[in-house]
């Protein structure tokens, strides 16, 4: 039986649950968990991730992230392939990190902030850590949602202040979230009424009229397929000849440039280091663009780049002078 679409449009919000395989401590080192956060910061930096909330425990991981491009399925596949990469190049082993398919209900807009405290609070359930220590436990968002300073770009704590009361993000509505926190894992009914108990395990998160809606549109999804209509995938690719576009107009190039200089000319690999970056363009994809013959050429001239780029700094400040 074919696997059911994922529901992907723009400004679509997910709570991502994924376990390890055969619930594996995957994350049981401190130095693992912080791999997994860096990549978590290219996937969103690449797909324009805004994650809400997250909560890395020893053998799973919640995620809360708004995508303003339908982009879940392409940003998951990134994430998970090149955290388990790196897993099992670091460990010299091989095979799949993570259980099956990862779960994503979406979440009505509504309830953003209802997902954000079930994952804040998901370490003190599991009694891995006790609420007085959860603001400075490396395991979840919380701690970069008090420290506004060495919060990442990608990660936007709004919607967990504004659904405990109205909370603004100044230090001091950040401390009342902490409280706000402390009654909420002590008080079962207020739990209950945030559905607390559902979060995790509904296909979505929301009210009957939002479910229907999703449902409605799912089926033309669903349907899109068959008929041959422009889906994800084609989407992500318009995006991606979009940037390409205006970086070789910040490059004064086009076409013919591409046809006529070397495959591994430096603006190449300056276009392509960019690409890389702030996309989820595939090496082949790349290499055929840009006229650089082999992806896996691509893929080495782009890690020497980022390795040094005085190089290609010249290429590299033209695309940054034009603020593309």
């Amino acid at each position: 039986m074919a696997r059911k679409l994922r529901l992907e449009f723009e400004g679509a919000t997910y709570h991502v649950i994924s376990r390890g395989n055969y619930r594996a401590d995957v994350f049981r080192a401190d130095a693992t968990r912080a791999a997994f956060m860096k990549c978590l910061g290219e996937a969103s930096d690449k797909s324009g991730w805004v994650v809400h909330a997250w909560c890395v425990m020893s053998n799973h991981y919640h995620l809360c992230f708004t995508t303003p491009r339908p982009n879940l399925v392409e940003g998951m596949r990134w994430l998970q392939a090149t955290f388990s990469n790196r897993f099992n190049r670091l460990r010299n082993e091989r095979g799949h990190v993570f259980q099956g398919r990862y779960r994503a209900p979406i979440v009505a807009p509504e309830a953003v902030g209802a997902v954000c405290h079930y994952i804040h609070l998901n370490p003190v359930r599991a009694g891995v850590v006790g609420m007085p220590d959860l603001p400075q436990s490396g395991w979840s968002s919380l701690p970069l949602l008090l420290a506004a300073t060495r919060r990442p770009r990608w990660f936007s704590p709004e919607a967990a202040l504004a659904h405990a009361g109205g909370l603004r993000d100044t230090p001091r509505d950040r401390r009342r979230y902490v409280e706000y926190l402390g009654w909420l894992q002590e008080d079962e009914a207020g739990k209950k009424a945030l559905e607390f108990d559902r979060l995790s395990k509904d296909w979505a998160v929301g009210e009957k009229d939002f479910k229907k809606g999703l449902l409605k549109a799912h089926r033309h999804l669903e349907g899109a397929r068959e008929r041959g209509d422009i889906g994800p995938r084609e989407l992500s690719m318009e995006f991606w000849r979009e940037r390409l576009d205006l970086l070789l107009a910040a490059l004064k190039k086009d076409d013919r440039d591409i046809a006529k200089d070397p495959k591994g000319e430096g603006w190449k690999v300056a276009v392509a280091a960019d690409m890389k970056t702030a996309t989820t363009a595939s090496n082949p994809w790349l290499a055929k663009a840009l006229g650089m013959g082999s992806p896996f050429r691509l893929s080495r001239l782009v890690s020497a780049c980022h390795v040094d780029p005085r190089p290609f700094q010249i290429h590299l400040d033209q695309i940054a002078k034009r603020k593309v």
